[in-house]
């Protein structure tokens, strides 16, 4: 590694202490680059390539000129830069159904039972359910709000990583289950189903039950998943074995 790799890490890891910490905050202004160059003891082309990353990650936004619209403007927090990243990665090659469901039991029960041994204020997890069970929504309107639901019970949880990981996933998370709701013998019967679990969820959760709010979320996401019938797997990819990905006897 170059000592101009380095110094332009340096950079980096500064800004986002500074975000992280709350020092910097979306709307302020970066330093400029002689400023930055001078605290941070490193040459202003450190400076430029960091604040180039930071752009391409989409923390920051750029203008030349003068005024309060020039410089380097942050635009997102650091969960920002990194849920794009895995928006383009979707975008651009897919996940497998069965990866994604996998990630999701690893991540949603951890972050359940986690909820359950604090506490945590799940009101806006509680409106959204509100909202879904006091209207007749079309299954694209329901699976979005669904989707919406897990990702407000990632973001109680504080983990920044895993909220960003959620909200990378989201879109996969909405397709797949779109997807399968056209296989299903029965929508009214199996969101009818879905929002009993949710309210379990909920339940178990500020019970303060870990085990139970854990299993209440893996048998709610392996359950959706194992009635679609949805395949596993792109059709160019070899078969993969996916541990949990179905309930017991499904």
């Amino acid at each position: 590694m170059t000592d101009e790799r380095r110094a332009w890490q340096v950079v980096l890891e500064s800004i986002e202490r500074d975000l992280l910490d709350g020092r910097l905050r979306p709307g302020d202004h970066l330093p400029g680059e002689r400023a930055l160059s001078a605290d941070l003891g490193v040459g202003r082309s450190s400076v430029r390539e960091a604040i180039r990353v930071l752009e391409v990650l989409g923390l920051v936004r750029t203008a030349t000129g003068s005024g309060p619209t020039s410089g380097a403007i942050i635009v997102a927090l650091p969960g920002g830069g990194m849920s794009a990243l895995m928006r383009l990665q979707v975008a651009a090659t897919g996940f497998a159904v069965a990866d994604i469901v996998q990630t999701r039991l690893v991540l949603e029960t951890a972050v359940a039972a986690d909820l359950a041994g604090s506490r945590p204020d799940l009101t806006a997890s509680a409106s959204l359910l509100d909202v879904m069970e006091s209207r007749d929504l079309p299954p694209g309107d329901f699976l979005a709000l669904d989707a919406q639901f897990h990702l407000s019970l990632a973001e109680a949880s504080g983990n920044q990583v895993i909220a960003a990981t959620m909200a990378g996933l989201r879109s996969s998370i909405e397709n797949y289950a779109i997807a399968g709701a056209s296989t299903l013998p029965s929508w009214s019967g199996t969101s009818a189903r879905l929002m009993r679990e949710h309210r379990a969820i909920l339940t178990a959760i500020e019970s303060g039950d870990p085990a139970s709010a854990r299993g209440a979320v893996h048998d709610h996401i392996a359950g959706y998943y194992a009635e679609t019938n949805l395949p596993s797997r792109r059709p160019d990819e070899t078969p993969r074995l996916v541990a949990d990905a179905a309930p017991s006897g499904a």
